[in-house]
């Protein structure tokens, strides 16, 4: 499909990621249709990106006629940005398929990522691409593996971590994460599926300045299930977050043991004071973050090795990372570069060169190793 000729529809198009895509996507020859319930909020961001008031369109994510909606707007390429994910069904790829649409998503949650593979034989049967999980989490960990994975004989550990600066994302997005808190789900450690809870096992990562060193606790992420199926010589397995304040980290850390120990239900009733909380610390907090993969295994002569790729953010430029891999696939879709039809998790599909390309002219700095670093055992 010639790129003149490609409309593409983002769904949650005024939220905290949505708004980010279609900023971008809005600087590109492409028609780009922003969409969300509130077709004021809609109409306000078209204007905004100057857009035409028909390019705003009031559409729910969870309307019965979604595909016909679809089919009539005359969609290339639907993106899903409206979470939170976790425990959402597959109303809206399910319509692309119907409506003969792609569609990409943005979704972190684990079950939702790995159970897009169910949709499979039907996307292929209606000849389109759905990919789920293009953002951060699988798209880019995945990337900055497959650009490494060549130095190890045998990559056996990988440790993944993000910190955020202090902005926010939206309460959609904070209820997804806050969902698992204290819960237990399964990690891979040394060869074994064990338990984890969401938001325990505080680790500290030394970013380098002016990031500088941030406390990371467990969460549970689409890659714990994908990376041992991609690269199975992984026997270890790990992702923690964290966020710009150690005394915010903390309060959830303490109420994620509140969970485990069964004195909370859960961690969701708080999430609209967490919000609120989060937003009023905002000027107070550092508006920088970082990204990290740590890879660990012998090379080819069985010397053990170790790798850590890094991304730094900062002026808030943060929340544009999980962006990017939806950006560059929609434009590289639009040159006629499409991927395979079918139903998966986006891994394998753009290289980290590609995912940055959107990103230039931002506060980012990436740091990566161009040769792993011998160490005497796996850390």
């Amino acid at each position: 499909m010639a790129q003149s000729s490609v409309r593409v529809l983002i769904l949650g198009a005024y939220g905290f990621f949505g708004s980010r895509i279609a900023e971008a996507l809005a600087k590109t020859p492409l028609e780009l249709i922003v969409a969300g319930r509130d077709l004021d909020k809609a109409t306000a961001l078209a204007y905004r990106l100057g857009l035409r008031a028909p390019n705003a369109r009031a559409i729910d994510a969870t309307d019965p006629k979604l595909a016909l909606v679809i089919r009539k707007l005359g969609v290339s390429i639907v993106i899903h940005t409206a979470g939170p994910f976790q425990g959402q069904q597959y109303h809206v790829a399910r319509a692309c398929i119907e409506a003969r649409s792609h569609y990409l998503d943005l979704a972190d949650g684990r079950a939702f990522v790995v159970g897009i593979s169910t949709l499979d034989a039907a996307a292929r049967q209606a000849g389109v691409c759905v990919l789920s999980g293009v953002s951060s989490l699988p798209a880019l960990s995945s990337a900055v593996i497959d650009r490494y994975v060549g130095y190890f004989g045998k990559l056996e550990q990988i440790a993944i971590g993000i910190s955020s600066g202090a902005r926010i994302p939206g309460p959609a997005t904070l209820q997804g994460v806050l969902g698992y808190c204290g819960k237990s789900f399964k990690v891979l450690e040394n060869g074994t599926w064990v338990d984890a809870h969401g938001w325990l096992d505080r680790r500290t990562f030394p970013f380098p300045k002016p990031v500088g060193p941030r406390l990371l606790g467990r969460c549970d992420v689409p890659d714990l299930a994908l990376l041992p199926q991609r690269y199975p010589d992984a026997r270890t397995v790990s992702f923690h977050a964290g966020f710009a304040s150690d005394t915010s980290h903390k309060l959830v850390e303490w109420l994620a043991t509140q969970v485990r120990r069964r004195r909370l239900k859960s961690v969701l009733p708080f999430a609209g004071s967490l919000y609120r909380l989060g937003r009023w610390l905002e000027p107070l907090l550092s508006d920088r973050g970082g990204m990290f993969v740590r890879m660990t295994g012998p090379d080819e002569d069985g010397r053990q090795r170790t790798l850590t790729w890094q991304l730094l953010a900062y002026d808030n430029h943060g929340p544009n990372i999980p962006c990017a891999p939806a950006i560059a696939l929609t434009q590289k879709m639009a040159r006629g570069q499409v991927p395979d039809p079918g139903a998966r998790a986006c891994m394998g599909l753009l290289t980290v060169e590609e995912i940055l390309a959107p990103l230039k002219g931002l506060s980012l700095r990436e740091i990566g190793s161009p040769v792993p670093t011998y160490v005497e055992s796996a850390s």
